[in-house]
C-alpha cells in the first residue's frame, strides 16, 4: 500500500507486525484505539504484544511515536504514526548517541535504545492533576492547563505523562492513592479561584509521605497565593507563567540536566549564588517566558473523550495574555498579547473534529478561551478572519471574547470603524456564535477607577453596534466595587436598566448605516428591541474582588479598608467605603452563591445544547436575570432609607435578608412551571441532571457564601 494512503491506525498495525512478526487480529482492540489518548494506545499494545516488552508511546498528538522493544539483544521498532519521517522531527539533545535510527528516512524503522534512552523514555512519571468543586461548577470543561502541560512534556521525550481531572470523576483520595502507588516521580497540580483548600490538602498528604514526589503547581490561584505557598510547603516550585517551558524544565531538573535556578518561569526557595549571601530558604523566581516566544499553545487531547462523556464542552486557545492593563486584574503572569498563526491552526482542528466525531450528540462548539481574540497591530483584522475561516472549515460554531473597544474607539477614525463593523458581521457569517465583552460599567468614574480606558458612552455605543449588526454578545459588569459612590451605584441600576442598547439585527442595512446610525437617538429609538441591557449581562449582581497584587486593592489598601488574605481566592478582604453599599454588595453575593450551582448548570447547557432546548434554557436564564435586576432595585430603596452617618447595621442587615426572602419565593413561583416545560424538551442525560441540580437548589433555604474566607486566613 501506497505510504501516503496509510491512516495512523494502519501505521499502527504495520509498526506491530515489524516488531513481532505478525499482524494483529483484526477484531483486536488496536484497530479502534483513539489516538487522541497515549495511555490506551499504551495499553492495547502491551495487551498485544505482552508485559515482557518494553512499549513506550510518547511524543505529540500530532507526532505520535511509538517504540516498541523486540527479542532481547536486538533493536527495537520505532514508528511515527504521523507517516513523517524520523528525519524531519526536532529530536531533543539528549537524544543523540541515545536513539540511533536505522531508517531515518522513513517512518518505521529499527532504533538502537541504549540503557540511558530507556531510563529517559520511562522517567520521570509525571502525574498532572486538575482539581474541581463539582458542587459549585456541575458541569466540566476540557481541561486545558494541564492539557497544555502535557503536550510541553511529551515533545521533550523524557518520561511518561499521566492525566487526572477532578471534573471527571477523580477525587482527591483517589490522586493520593496514585501517588502512594510508587508510580509518581512528579505531581502537577493546577488549581484556580476556589481551589485553595483542595490544593493545601492534597499537599498536606503528600509532603508527609517518605518519599513524596516532586511538587510543582501551577494556575492562576498559586500565583496570588505564592508567598504563603513557599512558606508552607518549601520544597514545593511554582509556575508563573504559561507552563509549558517550566514543566520540560523540571523535566530536565528531574534528570539533573538543570539546576533548579535554571528552571524557567518558576518560584521557588533557594539560596542564592555568590559568596556572602545570607539567604538561605529565600523565595526566589527565575524569568518567565514571553508569550511571543512560545509559538506552541496547543492541548494535547487525552481528557477530551472523558469531557464529552460528561457532558462537557471543549476548550482551545487561540492566543495568550491581553491588550489591557484593569486596575482589578493582577495577572501580569499571563503577560503581552500574542497569537497563533491561523495558517498553524489546521492540525489541531482536525484533530478535535475526530474526537467529535466519536460524540454526535455533542453541539459542534468550540470555545475559545482567548482573553482577547482580536488583538492588536496592523494584521489584526485579516488575522482574526483567517482564524475565523479556519474555524469554519473544520465544521465548528464557536465563541471568544474581546475588549468591547475593539468595536468602538474614540481615537480611531470613521474608516476604522467600518472596517471593524465588516469585520464583526464577517465574522458572525464565518460561525461565530456569541462574544463575551468585559465592559464591567456604563459610569466613566468607575471604568476610570477600573482603567479599562473606556467610557461609558463608548460602551453604550458598542453594545448597540454589535446588536444592529447581529453579533450575539454577552457582557460582564461589575455591580459593586469597594470604593464607589451611592450615585455610583444608582447611575450603575439605571445603565442596566437601559432599554435603547440593544437593538435588533439589521442584517440588510450597510454597516455604513449602522455605524452612523447608533450615535443618532431617533434612529437608535426606531430600532431598539425593548429588552433592558440587564439581560445581556452574563451574571448580574457581581461585585469586585480585591485581588492580590492588584493595582484596584492596592487603593483599597490605601484608603484603610483592607483586611485578611483569603486564600480560598487570591483576594483581599476589604470593607467598602459605604458601609451600606457593603451591606447590599453582601447579600447580592449571597443571592448569587444560593442561585450559583443552578445557574452554571444552564449555563453550561446551553454550550452543548442547539435548537428548542438551547433557546428554552436561554429563557430559564432570563428569569433569574431579571429578579436580580428587581433585587438591585430593592435593595437600593433600603439604602436610601438608611442614614449614611448611623451605623444601623443591624437595621439595614435585616431589612436586605427580607427583600431577597421575598424575591428568592417569587423567583420560587416564576421558574416552577417553566422548568416543567423545559426539562421534557431535554434529551435524556441532559434531563436528569438540570432536574438533579433544580430539586438541589429547591432543598436549599439559607444563604451561606461558597467562597467564605476562612477565619484562619489560611
Amino acid at each position: 500500500m501506497p505510504r501516503t494512503m496509510l491512516s495512523p491506525h494502519d501505521r499502527l498495525l504495520f509498526a506491530l507486525a515489524h516488531a513481532t512478526g505478525a499482524a494483529p487480529a483484526l477484531a483486536c482492540p488496536l484497530w479502534s484505539v483513539p489516538l487522541s489518548d497515549p495511555g490506551q494506545i499504551h495499553h492495547a499494545v502491551t495487551e498485544h504484544v505482552g508485559t515482557e516488552r518494553t512499549v513506550v508511546v510518547t511524543g505529540t498528538l500530532e507526532r505520535r511515536l511509538l517504540l516498541i522493544e523486540n527479542s532481547p539483544g536486538e533493536p527495537w521498532t520505532a514508528a511515527d504514526l504521523s507517516g513523517r519521517t524520523h528525519a524531519s522531527r526536532t529530536w531533543p539533545a539528549w537524544v543523540r548517541g541515545n536513539l540511533v535510527i536505522t531508517e531515518p528516512n522513513d517512518w518505521l524503522s529499527p532504533v538502537e535504545v541504549t540503557d540511558q534512552a530507556r531510563h529517559r523514555l520511562l522517567r520521570p512519571r509525571l502525574l498532572l492533576t486538575s482539581l474541581y468543586h463539582p458542587e459549585h461548577f456541575p458541569l466540566p470543561r476540557f481541561p486545558l492547563a494541564i492539557s497544555d502541560l502535557a503536550r510541553a512534556a511529551r515533545l521533550s521525550l523524557l518520561g511518561q505523562v499521566e492525566l487526572m481531572d477532578m471534573q471527571l470523576g477523580a477525587t482527591l483520595p483517589d490522586i493520593l492513592a496514585r501517588v502512594a502507588s510508587g508510580e509518581v516521580d512528579i505531581l502537577g497540580i493546577s488549581a484556580t479561584f476556589g481551589q485553595h483548600d483542595l490544593m493545601t490538602r492534597l499537599l498536606d498528604e503528600v509532603t508527609v509521605a517518605d518519599q513524596p514526589p516532586l511538587l510543582v503547581a501551577g494556575g492562576s490561584l498559586t500565583v496570588r497565593n505564592e508567598r504563603v505557598l513557599l512558606d508552607r510547603y518549601p520544597n514545593l516550585i511554582i509556575g508563573r507563567g504559561a507552563g509549558e517551558p517550566t514543566i520540560a524544565d523540571v523535566l530536565a531538573h528531574w534528570h539533573g540536566d538543570l539546576g533548579r535556578e535554571q528552571i524557567r518561569g518558576a518560584a521557588f526557595r533557594g539560596s542564592a549564588r555568590g559568596e556572602g549571601t545570607l539567604t538561605i530558604g529565600r523565595a526566589r523566581r527565575t524569568a518567565t517566558v514571553a508569550n511571543r516566544s512560545q509559538t506552541d499553545i496547543w492541548p494535547e487531547l487525552d481528557l477530551l473523550d472523558a469531557t464529552f462523556a460528561h457532558n462537557g464542552v471543549a476548550q482551545l486557545e487561540l492566543s495568550r495574555g491581553c491588550t489591557s492593563t484593569c486596575s482589578f486584574c493582577p495577572r501580569g503572569h499571563k503577560g503581552q498579547w500574542a497569537g497563533a498563526d491561523p495558517d498553524g491552526t489546521g492540525w489541531m482542528l482536525a484533530a478535535l473534529r475526530e474526537v467529535f466525531d466519536r460524540h454526535p450528540r455533542i453541539s459542534r462548539t468550540l470555545y475559545v478561551v482567548d482573553e482577547e481574540f482580536i488583538g492588536r497591530g496592523a494584521d489584526a483584522v485579516p488575522r482574526a478572519l483567517a482564524t475565523a475561516d479556519q474555524l469554519a472549515a473544520a465544521g465548528f460554531t464557536w465563541e471568544t471574547s474581546c475588549r468591547i473597544d475593539q468595536v468602538v474607539h474614540p481615537g480611531q477614525d470613521h474608516d476604522w470603524h467600518l472596517d471593524r463593523a465588516q469585520m464583526w458581521r464577517d465574522l458572525v457569517q464565518r460561525g461565530l456564535r456569541r462574544c463575551l465583552f468585559g465592559v464591567e460599567s456604563g459610569v466613566t468614574t468607575i471604568l476610570q477607577r477600573f482603567h479599562k480606558e473606556t467610557t461609558g458612552e463608548q460602551n453604550a455605543l458598542a453594545i448597540r453596534t454589535l446588536t444592529a449588526l447581529g453579533v450575539p454578545p454577552r457582557f460582564t459588569y461589575l455591580t459593586f466595587d469597594h470604593l464607589m459612590t451611592v450615585e455610583e451605584l444608582r447611575q450603575t441600576y439605571e445603565f442596566q436598566g437601559r432599554t435603547d442598547l440593544l437593538l435588533a439585527p439589521r442584517p440588510k442595512l450597510s454597516v455604513a448605516e449602522i455605524v452612523d446610525g447608533v450615535r443618532d437617538a431617533q434612529w437608535v429609538a426606531a430600532h431598539t428591541t425593548g429588552r433592558p441591557f440587564y439581560t445581556a449581562i452574563s451574571y448580574p449582581l457581581v461585585g469586585m474582588e480585591c485581588l492580590i497584587g492588584a493595582a484596584y486593592t492596592r487603593r483599597v489598601e490605601a484608603a484603610g479598608l483592607a483586611g485578611q488574605p483569603d486564600l480560598s481566592m487570591g483576594r483581599v478582604q476589604a470593607r467598602y467605603a459605604d458601609w451600606r453599599i457593603g451591606v447590599l454588595a453582601d447579600w447580592a453575593q449571597r443571592w448569587i452563591d444560593r442561585n450559583f450551582p443552578l445557574d452554571y448548570t444552564l449555563k453550561s447547557l446551553e454550550k452543548i445544547l442547539t435548537g428548542p432546548a438551547y433557546h428554552r434554557v436561554r429563557d430559564l436564564r432570563q428569569v433569574f436575570k431579571s429578579t436580580a435586576y428587581h433585587l438591585l432595585g430593592d435593595l437600593l430603596a433600603v439604602l436610601a432609607e438608611t442614614d449614611p452617618d448611623t451605623s444601623d447595621r443591624l437595621r439595614l442587615q435585616q431589612r436586605c435578608a427580607a427583600v431577597v426572602e421575598d424575591l428568592i419565593r417569587q423567583l420560587h413561583a416564576a421558574l416552577d412551571p417553566i422548568m416543567t416545560t423545559t426539562v421534557l424538551d431535554l434529551p435524556p442525560e441532559h434531563r436528569d441532571l438540570l432536574q438533579r441540580e433544580y430539586d438541589r437548589w429547591s432543598a436549599t433555604h439559607t444563604w451561606q457564601l461558597i467562597n467564605a474566607a476562612d477565619p484562619c486566613g489560611t
